[in-house]
């Protein structure tokens, strides 16, 4: 008959299960640290330029197209379901911009926060007024306006950190063309 200890033929030895306990947290902290991205590693301004590198800078760049976006489909009287398509986007963006924070600077996350909070406000206050609605459509617009200025305070920011002027390349709208025409003016 086994005794308690365990079962038959297999004997503990004292410390066994510290030790492999040990041994676990030991690797899971060498795996977590491994894990973690560059950007958070070096100097603040090389922590920010990686992040912005590694797509904080696209996100912030596809929140300003879409922006000019909708303001250009307005301007070119488009219909309320492109219209709604634009704003779509301008929501959906500025909400991949949200999962892309926290950046590297506490300053930085709190204000791209504002501006895709406000994005995404935005974004969705023209979608449901794009068939008419002015009390929405109107506080789109004013969204939009403060928008811009969050954006550019956030990419001020990132400069005085870094040095310089961070890339937020994007597809911009090619002149005052139609978001739905393919091009041209």
């Amino acid at each position: 008959m086994p005794d308690a200890s365990g079962p038959v033929g297999r004997h503990r030895r004292p410390g066994s299960t510290v030790t492999a306990a040990l041994v676990a947290v030991v690797a899971t902290a060498v795996l977590l640290a491994g894990c973690a991205g560059q950007e958070q590693s070096g100097s603040p301004a090389q922590q920010v330029s990686t992040w912005v590198n590694g797509g904080g800078g696209s996100g912030i760049g596809n929140v300003e197209v879409d922006a000019r976006n909708v303001d250009l489909a307005f301007a070119k009287h488009n219909a309320p379901a492109a219209i709604r398509e634009v704003c779509d986007l301008l929501s959906n963006d500025a909400q991949t911009g949200i999962g892309n924070l926290p950046a590297p600077d506490d300053t930085l996350t709190n204000e791209l926060n504002t501006a895709y909070m406000d994005a995404t406000a935005a974004g969705d206050d023209c979608y449901n007024g794009a068939s008419g609605n002015t009390k929405l459509l109107a506080r789109s617009a004013a969204e939009r306006a403060k928008l811009v200025t969050l954006l550019a305070t956030a990419i001020s920011h990132i400069e005085s950190v870094t040095g310089q002027t961070p890339t937020t390349n994007t597809t911009a709208p090619q002149g005052d063309s139609d978001p739905f025409s393919g091009g041209g003016t």
